[in-house]
Parts: C-alpha cells; sequence; structure tokens
C-alpha cells in the first residue's frame, strides 16, 4: 500500500501539472519548462559536470564555456520534452495540426519504403524529440510499431502509453520484446528504436564522437537476418516553440552491409555515424546527460592499447582513415567518467 501511495504521488503531481499547462499557451509552457531545467541544473551539479564532459568529449574544440552552454540547453530541452512535448503531441499531431507543426525535409528514400509497404527498421537517437518520428509516420497513416522500456511508476508508464497508442502507435515493451519484434517484422511491419542507448562493458563496441561506444548488436542483427533497410531519421526543434523539422538522415541498405568485410561491424557503426549527425543539427538538443560512453571496451579498462584486430576494423570503414582511427584508439575514457 506505501509502495503504491509513493508512486500514485508523483503521477498525481505530473497530472495536475499537465492539466495547469493546458490552461496556457504552447510558448509559454516552454519558457516555463526551461526555467525548470535551469533550476534542475542548479540543483545537480554533478550531473551538468557530466554532461559538459561529454560535450567537450564530442567537440574537443568548444571551451568549458561554450561546453556548459550546450549542456544547459540540452538540459532545458529536456524539460520540454517531457513537461510540454509529450503531453501535447497526440493532439497536435492530427489531420489539423501536423502543417503547423512539422516540416519535412529530405525523406525520398523514407517514402520509397513506406509506399512499398516493405518491413524496415527505424531509428533515432536521444536527439531532438525522438518521440515525434514514430507518432508522425502513424499520423500519416504508416502502420509503426515502437520499442520502448517500461517505466518504474506503472502509472506514469500506463498514462504515456496511452497518449502514444491513441495515435496508432503499436508500442512494444522493451523486456522481453525480441519476439515481437520478430513476429511484427515477419508480418510485414515496421519497428522504430533509440538505438543510442549504452550496452554496458560486454557491448559491441563502434565509434561515436570519436571514441568507442558501447553498442546493442541487436538492430544490427534483425536488419542482416531479415536483409531490411534501416533508415535513421531525425526531428529538430525550430526555435522556441512546437514546430519541428523531420528529416531522413540516413539510409542503409542490406546490399551496402554486403559489400563490407564485417558487416554486422559496418551496419552498427554506421548507424552511429548516422545518429552522430543527426546529433550536430542542434547539439543543444541532445541528452548529454546520458551516460553514452559508460560501457568501455576490456582492453580500455584493462590498461592495454587498442588491439590490431579492431584497428583493422575501423580502417575499413570507408568514412574513416589512419588519422581518425588513431584519434578513436587515444580517446579513452578516464575512471572518473565512467560512472555517475
Amino acid at each position: 500500500m506505501l509502495q503504491q501511495l509513493k508512486q500514485w504521488l508523483p503521477y498525481a503531481v505530473l497530472r495536475a501539472v499537465a492539466s495547469t499547462l493546458h490552461l496556457f499557451g504552447h510558448r509559454q509552457n516552454l519558457q516555463t519548462a526551461a526555467a525548470i531545467g535551469e533550476m534542475y541544473a542548479l540543483l545537480s551539479p554533478t550531473r551538468m559536470h557530466r554532461a559538459a564532459r561529454h560535450v567537450r568529449w564530442a567537440y574537443p574544440e568548444k571551451s568549458e564555456a561554450e561546453a556548459r552552454a550546450i549542456a544547459l540547453a540540452s538540459v532545458q530541452h529536456m524539460f520540454q520534452l517531457f513537461l510540454v512535448d509529450s503531453i501535447a503531441a497526440p493532439q497536435m499531431l492530427n489531420e489539423y495540426g501536423c502543417g503547423r507543426h512539422i516540416q519535412f525535409g529530405w525523406l525520398d528514400k523514407t517514402m520509397e519504403v513506406l509506399l512499398r509497404d516493405q518491413p524496415a527498421i527505424f531509428i533515432t537517437g536521444h536527439s531532438g524529440n525522438w518521440e515525434f518520428l514514430g507518432l508522425a509516420l502513424t499520423m500519416l497513416g504508416f502502420k509503426m510499431s515502437a520499442l520502448a522500456r517500461p517505466l518504474d511508476n506503472p502509472f506514469i508508464d500506463r498514462w504515456l502509453m496511452d497518449m502514444r497508442r491513441r495515435r496508432g502507435l503499436e508500442i512494444l515493451v522493451k523486456w522481453g520484446a525480441t519476439t515481437e519484434v520478430q513476429k511484427v517484422i515477419e508480418a510485414g511491419g515496421r519497428v522504430g528504436f533509440i538505438a543510442d542507448q549504452n550496452a554496458g562493458d560486454d557491448g559491441f563496441f563502434v565509434p561515436f564522437f570519436g571514441h568507442m561506444a558501447s553498442s546493442y548488436k541487436s538492430i544490427g542483427l534483425l536488419a542482416l537476418r531479415y536483409r531490411l533497410p534501416i533508415l535513421v531519421g531525425s526531428a529538430t526543434r525550430q526555435g522556441q516553440s512546437l514546430r519541428y523539422f523531420l528529416e531522413t538522415v540516413d539510409v542503409i541498405t542490406p546490399e551496402e552491409c554486403d559489400a563490407a568485410p564485417d558487416p554486422l561491424f559496418y551496419v552498427t557503426a554506421r548507424c552511429n555515424r548516422a545518429m552522430e549527425a543527426a546529433v550536430r543539427l542542434a547539439p543543444e538538443q541532445y541528452l548529454w546527460i546520458h551516460r553514452r560512453w559508460k560501457g568501455r571496451p576490456s582492453w580500455e579498462r584493462e590498461g592495454k592499447p587498442m588491439p590490431d584486430r579492431i584497428r583493422k576494423k575501423l580502417l575499413e570503414l570507408p568514412w574513416l582513415d589512419e588519422a581518425q582511427v588513431q584519434v578513436i584508439a587515444n580517446n579513452t575514457v578516464p575512471i572518473e567518467g565512467r560512472g555517475h
């Protein structure tokens, strides 16, 4: 009973905040959420230090002040997503409001896949508004399934899941969802993933912003097994508004993977490269607090140099040269940067 009460109270507060925000305009709500984000930053110096450190790792040319400014803006954006966009999106994304809130960029390859009604994998990272991508496609009449991690609070989880499903987006719960994902693909469906999750010390390591980053193999394995195209998308906020620019950042075909010496390494690395490109569109809209580089490869944990076999795999990637691979090999993550 006490545990239920502890879970219900945050849910009640969130619903009250959501109801209150409905009394004001979107722009005012975004300003309020940004102010809450700034307050959070002041009360969380450790997390903000981590976010700024991640910005410096990704953009070593930026000063400490520039990194802190990007980190602060990213936290403000995070609160705008959670407090405003997540609540407003189901109401905004309809046949009447779509044109006011979404501008579509390069989507030629995406539309080819959608109009052929073929199975495909859609991925994005924690940049811009990752929720908009799946909701926008379902609003346009294309059936989509998305993999989502259940929240610890069952009341909040059920509320948010219901809002997503209201627009026709099928949600697959992350825990034990492998079989369900395969069923969707085998039935000709499309599945969306947030693909920049840290997979821990035992993950599959490929570059992300010049550092080896732990990634999951599952997306690449699905694409290779079922010969699926992977479409990497981005939804970037335009100014301080509820207007987003949606575009396809990259399309990875089965034929391109076939031509690679190590198809799984190639497809996973290229997914990371595409998500990095999406972040570069608006660095202040990336979740820099996210511990993307927490998991470290075994050779780094043991204080050894990058193995020749890994260096060889990196050199086989067509977008990297010897100098860039050397930078990646030198960019180890200090022990103090791996924890909380």
